[in-house]
């Protein structure tokens, strides 16, 4: 495809081979942004985020927009970072018809191990690959992951970043080729630091829609440190504690649209999704923050169905 380059067209990840890390991440650049893609085989290698989605870091202007999970983790590459998206946060895809030490599907990585009656997406379990195909380009990448059928489960989902003249898009598509229909949804986590400043009064996360604490699912603000406008979130003080606040559309149909500001550093970023959110979510610490579009996915079996997810990254005032 157009865009495309070999000798990396097609490149197949042994399932086998991933105890180690052989590849270097993949850089997409212009004049302003800098993309840094983890390969799937690369760093994290667990059983929560999607490993055809690795955005690890995003540079505007020489100034990092994208954090970490853990500030003070030892290994960084043992929780989410950058732009790292999850299949199935609630429940993973075979979950339920799986036996206690069978495997289930997680979307995007490969098998798990299923060893008690509750899914847990915080939890490490053990986990087998999937097959993965790589294709590279200057402008762009490309990912599939083929997975094989368990308990009438089977998809192949494909993934292409591209960077844009003022961003990077993320194109993804889910097509199921199994013998029973998937229900479940996606979302990226969006860890954000922009200049890698602390979350305080030089923040502000905008919503196109009204926000109204009354109707949210969960709203967990301990230090009453974050402050709900209209239709933003400000700070006023640099949150000690996680906050989390969930349901923020209140269940109604809403655009799939935020826009993330630091004042201090002058810069900001949005990211606009093609599809009416199923939820918005937001998450944050003291170090990162992280608004959430969940995307709704409803296959029956031999469909397939696509979406876009559009980021700009933008100086204030331009």
């Amino acid at each position: 495809m157009k865009g495309l380059k070999s000798p990396e067209n097609g490149r197949k990840i042994n399932p086998n081979y991933f105890n180690q890390s052989n590849q270097m991440p993949h850089l997409l650049k212009n004049k302003d942004l800098e993309v840094q893609i983890d390969l799937p085989d690369e760093n994290y290698r667990l059983s929560r985020f999607d490993w055809t989605g690795k955005i690890v870091s995003v540079k505007f202007k020489g100034k990092y927009v994208s954090g970490v999970e853990k500030a003070d983790a030892l290994n960084e590459n043992l929780y989410g970072k950058g732009f790292y998206n999850e299949f199935g946060m609630d429940a993973a895809l075979g979950f339920e018809e799986a036996e206690i030490g069978g495997e289930f599907h997680k979307i995007g990585l490969g098998y798990l191990q299923k060893d008690s009656h509750q899914y847990d997406f915080q939890q490490k379990y053990k986990l087998s690959p999937a097959e993965f195909l790589i294709e590279k380009g200057s402008n762009l990448i490309r990912i599939q992951c083929l997975s094989k059928e368990i308990n009438g489960y089977a998809y192949h989902l494909e993934k292409e970043i591209k960077i844009t003249y003022d961003g990077f898009n993320i194109h993804s598509q889910l097509k199921n080729t199994g013998q029973k229909a998937i229900q479940t949804t996606e979302y990226n986590h969006n860890f954000l630091a922009l200049d890698r400043n602390l979350i305080d009064k030089d923040y502000r996360l905008s919503f196109p829609f009204q926000l109204n604490p009354d109707y949210f699912g969960e709203n967990v603000n301990p230090e009453k440190a974050v402050d709900i406008g209209i239709d933003d979130f400000t700070f006023n003080a640099t949150p000690k504690q996680q906050f989390f606040f969930s349901e923020l559309s209140g269940g109604k149909l809403v655009n799939a649209h935020w826009k993330l500001e630091n004042f201090k550093s002058k810069i900001g970023i949005s990211e606009t999704g093609d599809f009416p959110p199923s939820k918005v979510n937001l998450w944050g610490w003291e170090h990162v923050i992280s608004p959430e579009l969940f995307f709704n996915i409803d296959l029956e079996v031999g469909q397939s169905i696509k979406w876009v997810r559009a980021y700009r990254v933008f100086e204030i005032g331009e």
